[in-house]
């Protein structure tokens, strides 16, 4: 554990978040979530978390691994084709990650992913938030849409909000 990361973690207040993404950039993304999965089978869940848990802290989770933590709270595995895709991002410690579960995995490599998580990592660093997240999503939308693109039936299996924790 190290001890400037658990204070960055305990000294920001829950407000912060608001800040970051207003409720207006958190129901866009939401919009783009829709827009984008009626073009594609995939279903993407986008959360943003500012403080971790503190046993997270104590224990030096790293964003990867609570992204995998969430992926498996969320159900983001349980579609039906295996197609559920989880944007993370970790506010405080300015990480991204994107997690795809194995129907996709399969078929978009890792690397992909990512190249969307450096990009949005950059948009952050800017302060430019609510742009790097609507890139992100547009971007997993259009690979999502050349590997699994919508068919007859295309069931909304994931909430489309964003999920702020």
């Amino acid at each position: 554990m190290k001890l400037s990361r658990l204070l960055k973690h305990l000294v920001l207040p829950d407000w912060w978040v608001q800040r970051v993404f207003a409720r207006s950039d958190l129901a866009a993304i939401g919009d783009a979530i829709a827009a984008g999965e009626k073009s594609h089978r995939g279903e993407l869940r986008f959360v943003v978390e500012g403080q971790l848990p503190v046993s997270s802290l104590w224990h030096d989770q790293s964003p990867r691994a609570r992204a995998i933590e969430l992926f498996s709270n969320l159900r983001v595995w349980d579609t039906e084709e295996n197609s559920g895709i989880l944007i993370y991002v970790q506010l405080v410690d300015r990480k991204v990650e994107i997690l795809a579960d194995r129907g996709i995995a399969a078929r978009v490599p890792q690397a992909e992913w990512d190249a969307i998580c450096r990009e949005m990592e950059a948009c952050f660093r800017g302060n430019e938030w609510k742009r790097g997240a609507l890139q992100a999503v547009t971007r997993a939308g259009e690979l999502l849409a050349s590997h699994f693109p919508a068919g007859d039936t295309n069931p909304n299996e994931l909430p489309d909000q964003p999920l702020v924790l």
